[in-house]
C-alpha cells in the first residue's frame, strides 16, 4: 500500500474515531441529562486538578461569563457541581465537582480509560511513543485549523 493510501485510511480512522467519541459524550450527556457544553464542563471541572474560577471555566469553554452561569447553575442543579467562596478571595466564586459528579467519573469514564489502557498494553514502549507523538501533532493540526476556521468566521474577507 502506497504512503498516500496509508494517510487517506489514517484521515478516514480519525474521521470515525471522532464520531466514536461524539457517539460517547452524547450517550453520556444523555445519560447525565445534560447538553454537551454542559458535559464539557463536567469534564474540565473533573480533571482540571482544583475547583476552577467562573472566569477560568468560561475561558476554558470559550463561552461569555453569562453563559457560563448558565451552566454552571444547571451542573449545580443536576447536583454535579457546587459553588464556593475562594478562601483567598472573597469576590472570587470556585465551582468545584461534588462527590456526585466523582460518581459519574467512576461509573462512566473510569471504564474508559481502563480499557484504553488494555488495548495500549499490547503495543511497544517505541509504538507508544509513536501514538503519542501522533496525538501531539493531529491535535495541534486540529487546534490550528480550528483558529482558521474562526479567524475566517470572523473575518470573511479571508477565506
Amino acid at each position: 500500500m502506497s504512503k498516500d493510501e496509508m494517510i487517506r485510511r489514517v484521515a478516514i480512522g480519525l474521521r470515525l474515531l471522532q464520531q466514536s467519541f461524539d457517539a460517547f459524550d452524547e450517550a453520556a450527556a444523555t445519560a447525565l441529562r445534560l447538553n454537551r457544553t454542559d458535559l464539557r464542563a463536567l469534564d474540565l471541572l473533573l480533571y482540571g486538578g482544583g475547583p476552577l474560577s467562573a472566569g477560568e471555566l468560561s475561558a476554558a469553554l470559550k463561552l461569555s461569563p453569562a453563559a457560563t452561569t448558565t451552566v454552571i447553575d444547571r451542573l449545580e442543579r443536576a447536583g454535579l457541581a457546587g459553588r464556593a467562596q475562594d478562601p483567598h478571595n472573597r469576590r472570587r466564586i470556585l465551582v468545584a465537582p461534588t462527590d456526585a459528579a466523582r460518581t459519574v467519573e467512576q461509573d462512566l469514564y473510569v471504564p474508559v480509560g481502563v480499557a484504553g489502557a488494555q488495548a495500549l498494553a499490547g503495543y511497544t514502549v517505541d509504538q507508544l511513543a509513536t501514538i503519542l507523538d501522533f496525538l501531539h501533532v493531529a491535535r495541534q493540526v486540529q487546534d490550528d485549523q480550528a483558529i482558521r476556521v474562526s479567524t475566517t468566521r470572523d473575518h470573511p474577507d479571508r477565506a
